[in-house]
């Protein structure tokens, strides 16, 4: 197989001065691509900041022969996405990929979350990928091409204690590369999403550090790339990868139980039949969702 090439690509990777960010921006750099590193070099927590972080990136895809600028605005505002992308424009001329990959952790149980701390992570996860990728995706529709990754999250697909803001921020970028993938289509825009485990800085704390070498940040990256790429043939799709695994996740219905006339008892009585995973629907759109569709004939 021929080596996957990005030569003249514009690559915007936000966060991308450390952990999986970093992995990513540096495989697209050394792969051609023109790399816009994204990082406000900020703590954990997104408090300070350090522009330096995002410039050793950039530094280091040079040094390798590549082609890189750093960025050290924050994702958090629409000001600062839209100076991420204008930097895009400014050097290489365009933007083909977006990896949204910014985040941060504020973490507490449910019954002690503050609004504060709740909206934070929303600014930077939901709110920060919105404000990158909307002027992004302006241009990619005008250039009648582009390449979307958001980075969700086994927390967002599943729920983890103590990270209710997180999961709830991570499910979201499902729906908003699904909505880009539906709307981008017949514009040759492309959207999917990873939900990656690896051992990095936020998540330090949750992976034992015996599993730190088996779930490098490196080892998620080739799965980003082939999604960045010209040639991928997947749009609207999630994949959970970490540990040199990959693999498709899907949202499901069940086949159901069907009652024009449904009263609460019927529900009951018919539990086991709404709860049968043995046959099952795969919806792609709003459209396809059982709901929407033609009772079975008697």
């Amino acid at each position: 197989m021929d080596e996957l090439r990005f030569d003249e690509r514009v690559a915007i990777v936000t966060g991308g001065g450390r952990g999986l960010g970093r992995t990513h921006a540096l495989l697209l750099g050394a792969r051609g691509a023109q790399v816009v590193v994204n990082d406000d070099g900020a703590s954990l927590n997104g408090e300070g900041g350090d522009p330096a972080v995002a410039e050793a990136v950039a530094e280091e895809i040079r040094a390798a022969g590549g082609i890189a600028v750093a960025v050290s605005t924050s994702v958090a505002s629409p000001e600062g996405g839209q100076a991420i992308v204008a930097k895009a424009i400014e050097e290489f001329g365009k933007v083909d990929i977006v990896v949204a990959n910014a985040g941060i952790l504020r973490d507490k149980a449910f019954h002690n979350m503050t609004p504060e701390m709740f909206d934070h992570v929303m600014d930077v996860h939901i709110r920060g990928a919105f404000f990158v990728l909307q002027p992004a995706y302006v241009k990619m529709r005008e250039q009648g091409y582009g390449r979307v990754v958001t980075t969700s999250s086994s927390a967002g697909l599943y729920g983890n204690f103590g990270q209710v803001n997180y999961s709830t921020a991570k499910m979201g970028l499902i729906g908003l590369a699904r909505t880009i993938a539906t709307e981008g289509g017949r514009f040759n825009i492309k959207a999917n999403t990873v939900a990656p485990g690896a051992y990095t800085r936020m998540t330090e704390g949750l992976i034992p550090e015996s599993a730190a070498e088996r779930l490098r940040p490196d080892v998620v990256s080739p799965v980003v790339a082939w999604l960045c790429h010209e040639d991928c043939p997947v749009t609207g799709q999630v994949f959970q990868v970490g540990g040199g695994r990959v693999a498709k996740v899907f949202v499901a219905e069940t086949k159901g139980y069907w009652n024009a006339a449904m009263t609460p008892e019927d529900v009951v009585a018919n539990y086991d039949t709404m709860m049968d995973e043995t046959a099952y629907i795969v919806p792609t759109s709003v459209a396809d969702a059982g709901t929407l569709a033609a009772p079975p004939k008697a």
